[in-house]
């Protein structure tokens, strides 16, 4: 590198550090995450991956990095310099650079500003029936001054055929589906608006967040709900520590039939409040070693409780203020640690341990344990063969988890789980192969298995536990002593291969196949009925836009 690129190399760095406006980057696009999590195992650039979304000015920052690295192949380095078009934004003022195509671009000193389209459909088919997905809307993103982010969407969604919703087992995103029949409609609007400085940002939020680590669905907040809208606050004082919070206001969709009324043609339903006050600080005792640990609780049926807007605080201790230790009194709180190690080189090594309830007395007492847990393990290795990446990763979810006796304090927005998709007493097997030949070309491989036991809350709400030996039926104990999967009530094994490519920014047409294997008395209840009639579905679609 020659004296004059050292020079611009070291004024972009210093000119995106005095920037502290940012937006957040939606993480829907998967190609664009995946690229920054191969840099980041190829030890190019140093991300804490456990918290996303990541920002527009983190990416590009990271993307200004890795351009200076040698070890870049020529894949990642066309790679790097297509995803450059979009985030040079975040690093130049004016129009004269190597740039994306955009429906409407500005930028000058004080005001920046990006507009595009959102367009898809997707056609899916298994063996008997042809439907599809098609949405549509717009996406904007800019800042004013050197301080103030702002971003917003609106996408219209119909579905032909709803493939949705929160009972089943999938991973598809959550919608709040409009309409009685099979052919259902819903939309989704996201923004916000931050404000930002060198080592820290303020924001106002209606989006999707993720925390925790894994490549098919993070155990502590997976970002599966329909977006809810929430406070964040953020800060990065010093190299070797990072905290994120929120506060949230979930919805509940329970009816508080103390607020709901009687109007002229029908009755005015209200749902109960539902709020989420969540942490995570994340601390690194040494380079590509993150290890992170927080807390959570979800409080509902009663006002915003500003105790909660305290950012730092084991909130489960601070709702004892408030219940005196009573359960049916006070709320839901949760504990969660993660750890990613990316010590060795193009080596991504991590687990979760996601705690809803535990005894620590009766932790090994098997009549009497309360350990609600979930847990992930995993591992991804790049670059064994170049341009490949190999992820094997189990997931354990303990009856109970995500779940809660008032159903106004559960782990849930819009009955959605906040957690993995795979729902309590459930287990997985992932398995998943990536290969990238050219600039934008992804081809991925696969083998995804999942088996779920009973839904024991169900039995609870329904009054059946004298139909289930294993509950103790001692009032007191009732929720205690519960086995893992003793009866496995649904499983499924899904092979998946999809081919997708990248055209311009943020514009890819894909082909996908699948196959699934059902089995289990449970099948129809979390098995889409479109999914369930055909055992391969083939599809295919364009996007442009999140």
């Amino acid at each position: 590198m020659n004296k004059k690129n050292i020079i611009l190399f070291f004024s972009l760095l210093t000119f995106i550090h005095s920037l502290s406006q940012e937006a957040p980057y939606h993480i829907s696009n998967v190609a664009l995450y995946d690229f920054i999590d191969e840099l980041t195992n190829k030890g190019i650039i140093d991300v804490n991956s456990a918290i996303k979304p990541y920002s527009r000015k983190q990416i590009a920052s990271w993307l200004l990095s890795a351009k200076q690295d040698p070890s870049l192949t020529k894949r990642q380095l066309k790679e790097l310099s297509f995803y450059l078009k979009d985030f040079n934004k975040e690093l130049t003022i004016g129009k004269n650079f190597d740039k994306r195509w955009d429906v409407l671009y500005h930028n000058d000193s004080l005001f920046k500003l990006s507009i595009n389209g959102i367009l898809g459909g997707q056609f899916f088919n298994n063996g008997k029936n042809t439907e599809y997905h098609r949405w549509g809307g717009a996406e904007f993103f800019g800042s004013v001054g050197k301080h103030l982010g702002i971003y917003g969407s609106l996408r219209d969604n119909h579905e032909s055929h709803f493939f949705g919703g929160p009972e089943y087992i999938t991973r598809r995103p959550g919608a709040v589906y409009k309409g009685d029949y099979s052919d259902k409609d819903y939309s989704e609007t996201r923004g916000g608006i931050t404000y930002s400085w060198k080592w820290g940002s303020l924001g106002l939020h209606k989006d999707h967040i993720q925390w925790g680590s894994g490549y098919s669905q993070s155990v502590i907040m997976s970002g599966r709900t329909p977006s809810f809208g929430f406070i964040s606050f953020k800060m990065s004082p010093v190299k070797w520590f990072d905290f994120n919070y929120i506060h949230g206001w979930l919805v509940s969709e329970v009816i508080d039939s103390t607020r709901s009324y009687n109007v002229f043609n029908g009755q005015r339903e209200v749902y109960a409040n539902k709020f989420i006050a969540a942490n995570m600080f994340t601390v690194r005792p040494c380079p590509k070693l993150n290890i992170s640990f927080g807390n959570s609780i979800i409080y509902g049926d009663t006002d915003f409780n500003p105790t909660f807007l305290v950012p730092f605080l084991f909130y489960k201790s601070a709702d004892h203020t408030y219940n005196s230790w009573d359960n049916w009194v006070g709320h839901n709180a949760q504990m969660y640690i993660d750890i990613s190690s990316r010590q060795i080189k193009n080596l991504h090594l991590y687990t979760s341990l996601f705690i809803d309830e535990i005894s620590i007395n009766n932790l090994f007492n098997k009549e009497s344990q309360s350990n609600d847990i979930a847990w992930k393990i995993g591992g991804r290795i790049t670059d064994i063969v170049p341009n490949t990446s190999l992820t094997a990763e189990y997931t354990l979810i303990r009856p109970l988890v995500y779940q809660h006796f008032v159903p106004t304090v559960n782990f849930k927005s819009n009955l959605y789980a906040m957690g993995s998709y795979i729902l309590d007493n459930s287990d997985e097997l992932y398995l998943s192969a990536r290969y990238k030949p050219i600039r934008g070309l992804d081809i991925i491989a696969s083998y995804t298995y999942v088996r779920k036991g009973k839904d024991y809350q169900e039995i609870f709400d329904n009054g059946e536990m004298d139909e289930h030996p294993e509950i103790n039926q001692d009032q007191e104990e009732i929720r205690r002593g519960l086995p893992f999967m003793n009866e496995v009530r649904y499983k499924n094994s899904n092979f998946c291969l999809k081919t997708q490519y990248q055209i311009i920014n943020d514009a890819f047409v894909f082909i996908e196949y699948q196959y699934n294997s059902y089995d289990g008395e449970d099948q129809e209840k979390y098995a889409n009925p479109y999914f369930l009639a055909g055992s391969q579905i083939v599809s295919f679609g364009m996007n442009f836009g999140f």
